[in-house]
């Protein structure tokens, strides 16, 4: 995804005054304001703030999901790569919103403007989890057999775990603190039994 220097100017003024106003409550003069341009000059780039937003996320998905590729390709053990992947999806695409009054409203907004490309990043990211424990359990690194529990099925309740983290506290260190608690609770599920 190329953006010039002007759009990604804007972009990232523009992500403060939607956390701080919530979607609905900001303007594009607010935008521009933020952005230190005129509205004709903000204008020129995004033709509606539902523009602006939709290319904000779009920015947003592209460059979380290449960190978090580069996370999981890092060597060292399988929960470790995929805790420190989780941690880069969450801090990049749930924090910055999460800690908003708005936060339920921008979420909202995101799933209303931009679910196609929410929808692409969650299924790539499911399928780099899945590949991730699949290589993990067949050197024998996890054990999903207790569990009777396949890489995929695993893969989902890991994301489905931090959609609901996300939805039940909103930002700050505890966001951070439930999510660690759930990567304990996985790790010890899924180590093998001579490994404890």
């Amino acid at each position: 995804m190329q953006i010039d220097r002007k759009t990604d100017h804007i972009l990232d003024a523009a992500l403060p005054v939607f956390v701080r106003f919530g979607f609905s409550k900001t303007s594009m003069a607010d935008i521009a304001r933020a952005a230190n341009i005129s509205r004709a000059s903000l204008y020129l780039t995004f033709n509606s703030k539902e523009e602006l937003f939709r290319a904000g996320s779009l920015r947003a998905h592209t460059r979380t999901m290449a960190n978090v590729t580069a996370a999981l390709a890092k060597p060292g053990a399988a929960i470790d790569r995929v805790e420190a992947a989780m941690a880069v999806f969450q801090r990049e695409l749930i924090t910055p919103f999460g800690e908003s009054d708005a936060a339920n409203e921008l979420f909202a907004t995101n799933m209303a403007l931009a679910a196609d490309i929410t929808t692409e990043a969650r299924e790539r990211l499911l399928d780099m989890l899945e590949q991730t424990l699949t290589a993990a359990e067949l050197s024998n690194e996890i054990s999903l057999e207790p569990a009777r529990a396949t890489p995929a099925q695993l893969a989902s309740l890991i994301l489905a775990g931090i959609e609901g983290i996300k939805h039940s506290r909103r930002g700050g260190p505890h966001l951070e603190e439930e999510t660690a608690l759930f990567m304990r609770f996985l790790r010890v599920a899924v180590m093998p039994q001579n490994g404890r």
